[in-house]
């Protein structure tokens, strides 16, 4: 589990792409502190598996599936990434919960400035914006974000300055597209009502008349 706060951004130092799957070397620094192989770590908000480990690096494998489903398949040599380590047990819980599992991509379609934020307007889907809800949560590349409008066709968020020098945003332009991962919570309380059968009544005529009540709902 992640929390979207980035602890540092990244660089593909090196992509080696098969028919259906691929394989990333990222340079890092931060993120290597305390990790082994075998351990996660978000890239642009897709929680990947530590392969190998170097002295400045690491390496990933990527599946077809994640390739399809996010950002991930546009990136080449050069290009840089938000990193998050897996949250440990003792951790402060900065963001939210990012399992790291994306959801869709979204699109870039409008950026502005409003005195010293910046706002974000992201076209997607509606298999996306059914969960994004105004002052919600949403992770966008990994980055914690709160969700300050929502139209039909996209939603829009606001970045403090800090936000956007510490994460990939700032190379971000309109016509990019994005890692988008919505707040799991959503989606599980919609799993939840729509597969846990309806309780059976336990109120019947049989019940009402031997309490003493007419099968019309009169009491005796």
């Amino acid at each position: 589990m992640f929390t979207g706060i980035i602890e540092e951004i990244g660089t593909v130092a090196m992509i080696q792409r098969g028919q259906y799957s691929a394989v990333l070397k990222i340079q890092a620094k931060t993120v290597l502190e305390g990790t082994r192989i075998g351990d996660s770590i978000a890239v642009n908000g897709v929680c990947l598996t530590v392969t190998e480990l170097f002295p400045d690096s690491f390496k990933a494998d990527v599946m077809h599936e994640t390739l399809d489903r996010s950002a991930l398949a546009d990136m080449g040599s050069g290009s840089r990434v938000n990193l998050e380590r897996a949250m440990p047990a003792d951790g402060r819980f900065g963001g939210h919960i990012v399992a790291g599992h994306v959801d869709g991509v979204g699109k870039i379609t409008r950026i502005r400035r409003d005195d010293t934020a910046v706002w974000y307007t992201v076209e997607a889907g509606e298999a996306v914006l059914r969960y994004i809800v105004e002052k919600g949560s949403v992770a966008l590349d990994g980055i914690s974000l709160t969700v300050a409008d929502v139209t039909h066709n996209n939603f829009s968020i606001s970045a403090i300055p800090h936000t956007v020098r510490q994460t990939v945003l700032q190379e971000r332009r309109e016509g990019d597209l994005v890692n988008v991962e919505t707040d799991i919570v959503g989606k599980y309380i919609e799993k939840l009502m729509c597969t846990t059968p309806p309780k059976k009544s336990v109120i019947t005529r049989e019940f009402l008349s031997e309490h003493g009540f007419y099968t019309d709902g009169r009491k005796d």
